[in-house]
This record gives C-alpha cells, sequence and structure tokens, in this order.
C-alpha cells in the first residue's frame, strides 16, 4: 500500500506525529509538506519537537490570498500526485492544504482519506469550514472523531465510509509530559496565569475586533501568555495597536513548540483561544476555555460546559471571564483512532488490491 499524506499547518504536523509512524509499518508514506505555515516559527518547531518525518517533498508556497494560495497548491500537487501514484491521498482538518489535497487526488481519481471529518460550525463566511464541507464531499474514507461529526455527515447525506474513529491529538496529548523549563523561563512556576491565542484571519484583519480582543486580555485578572502568530504581530503594527500589548499584564512570546503549549494549557487558570485545535487540548486538560469565536466546530466542548462562546467583544469577554463557571475536568480518552485508521486503510487498499 503506498499513501501520499499531505500537511502544512500546525495541527497537520501534530496529527501526523501520531499517523506516520504506525503508518509507516503499513505502507510506503510519501509526505508532501505544502509550506502553507510558511514561517520558520510555525513549521519548523514541529519537525523538531515531535519528530514529525521530513518531508518528501516541500511545495514552499507561502503566503498569499486563500483563492491564490489553494491554486498554487493545486498546480504543484497535480504532477507529484501522477507520478507516485498513490493507493491514497491522506489529508487532516480543515486548512487550504486539506481542501488541495482532496481536490487534486479527486480530479485523478485517486481516492481520499479525510482525518477530522464531519465537524461543523455552520459559518459559512470561515474558510475553513468551506474546506471542511468540501472535502467531506470528496472523501472516500472519513475518520470522524466525535458522534457529533457522524450527525453532522449524515444530515449532509454522507454515511458511506464514515468511520467514528476519535481524536488522533488525544493520542499525541496523552503521550506528551510537561516541561518545566518553559514554565521557569517564564517565571509561571508558582503564580496563576492565562493563556491566550489569536490568529484568525476574521479577527486579526478588523481592528475593532482586534481591540476589543487585546484590551480583554489586558484587563484579565492573570498576567496572560501570548504566543503571538506572525500575522497577529503585522496587523497589531498595521492598525497601531502595539500600546495594547505593551502592558506588562502581556507577555509576549514567539509561538511555541507543541510541548511548551500542551504544558502551559495544563497548568493555566483559563485558555483563550480563536484555535480549534488549542481549545481541543485545553479542554482535553480540564482548563476552563474561553473561545474567541462566535462559533465553533467542536460544539461538544461547550454542550458539555468545558468551554463558552464569548466572540471577540470586550465586555463579552470580560463578562464570560468574571461570571461562567466552566467545568474543570478533562475529557474522556478516546480508544486507539491511529490504529483504527490505518488498519481500515489497509483493509480498503486489500478489498481493491
Amino acid at each position: 500500500m503506498k499513501v501520499v499524506s499531505i500537511i502544512g499547518a500546525r495541527p497537520q504536523y501534530i496529527k501526523a506525529a501520531v499517523v506516520s509512524p504506525l503508518l509507516r509499518q503499513y505502507a510506503k508514506e510519501v509526505l508532501i509538506d505544502t509550506g502553507q505555515h510558511y514561517d520558520e516559527k510555525l513549521s519548523q518547531i514541529f519537525y523538531d519537537g515531535l519528530a514529525v518525518p521530513r518531508p518528501d517533498y516541500d511545495l514552499h508556497v507561502g503566503s498569499a490570498t486563500h483563492g491564490i494560495q489553494t491554486g498554487k497548491m493545486l498546480m504543484a500537487l497535480d504532477p507529484i500526485l501522477e507520478k507516485e501514484r498513490p493507493d491514497w491521498v491522506v489529508v487532516y482538518g480543515d486548512t487550504n492544504s486539506t481542501l488541495a489535497g482532496a481536490l487534486a487526488a479527486s480530479k485523478l481519481h485517486i481516492p481520499v482519506a479525510h482525518i477530522e471529518a464531519g465537524l461543523r460550525s455552520f459559518n459559512r463566511a470561515m474558510p475553513e469550514e468551506i474546506n471542511r464541507v468540501l472535502t467531506d464531499h470528496l472523501a472516500t474514507k472519513l475518520y470522524c472523531p466525535t458522534k457529533q461529526a457522524v450527525n453532522n455527515l449524515a444530515q449532509e447525506g454522507i454515511t458511506q465510509g464514515v468511520v467514528l474513529c476519535g481524536d488522533v491529538m488525544d493520542v499525541l496529548w496523552d503521550n506528551t509530559p510537561d516541561n518545566p523549563e518553559i514554565l521557569v523561563q517564564l517565571r509561571l512556576q508558582s503564580k496563576p496565569f492565562a493563556l491566550a491565542t489569536v490568529h484568525r484571519q476574521e479577527t486579526t484583519d478588523d481592528p475593532d475586533k482586534l481591540r476589543d480582543v487585546l484590551k480583554a486580555l489586558a484587563d484579565l485578572p492573570w498576567p496572560v501568555v501570548l504566543p503571538l502568530h506572525p500575522r497577529t504581530r503585522q496587523r497589531i503594527e498595521q492598525f497601531h495597536l502595539q500600546a495594547f500589548i505593551a502592558t506588562s499584564q502581556l507577555h509576549i512570546v514567539e509561538p511555541l513548540g507543541y510541548q511548551d503549549m500542551v504544558t502551559l494549557e495544563r497548568h493555566a487558570q483559563a485558555v483563550l483561544t480563536d484555535s480549534g485545535g488549542v481549545q481541543r487540548e485545553a479542554c482535553r486538560a480540564g482548563t476552563p476555555t474561553y473561545i474567541l469565536r462566535d462559533e465553533t466546530e467542536w460544539t461538544e466542548l461547550i454542550e458539555s460546559g468545558q468551554a463558552v462562546l464569548c466572540g471577540t467583544h470586550y465586555e463579552r469577554i470580560r463578562d464570560a471571564v468574571q461570571h461562567q463557571r466552566l467545568r474543570s475536568r478533562p475529557t474522556s480518552p478516546s480508544s486507539d483512532p491511529v490504529r483504527c485508521i490505518v488498519e481500515d486503510l489497509q483493509r480498503g487498499y486489500d478489498s481493491h488490491a
């Protein structure tokens, strides 16, 4: 069995770090990095920290509008897939790399396996939502992390090839120890703090939203560690919002590796984030989580009382943290989602070999 796996952004590096080692016991894996996260601070730290296999192809697509970036990926992927002719193309999550991989494979009649299928925020204004929906409708195998994801697909008429496997990110999270050095480095060993991430385009590209979020973070009752995404840093400078991050309340740091982020998520009093992966990880730790969006694809986190949607308005964020009483408890572990996926791919290959 020959598999091409396509990655290009933080959540995909994390998932590949879990899936690729077992997949390579069953198949020849060809790994393609699209270069969607072209900044070394957002990609190299995961290759180094998680021992993700080095890619066989690096497309170096870089930054662009969604359409141009996806188009560049398609142009680069087409000849590679023609050359490699894999039995499966594996894509992860909801990025432009995900959609480009699914489109390129489907045009060449190569079966697509989508890991983390079925998630829906029901906000079609989000590029990630478009990527999720289109990828699921192109996929042959749809590996769902939750029962709600399976239900979402059924409501769209997708029932064939759907597998409830659990969340592959749980496997890595459960097996990642704390790194006490990051707490020492940030002088957080013995005092409460919050952790925040802000990177989504709908927030960073709106000066009013970005101002409100930064103001709310600066007014929290604890110091806030804020690993600053390159785009967020650029927009802060562009919109002249430097005063909001100059406060001693905000500890601005460069993007962190996976182990450091997990450590901070476990030890924080609260996590405020617009990242799908970070909200899932924080709730996994049992840390109260405040989602800086108006919707989430991880609806179970809201229904279970582990997280709250507080949007990007200053008052909503402030009131949510002050008054919301979230359940501080870790989520239950998945079974063995990675083995479920890999063995299912092998059965699919055997049935057509």
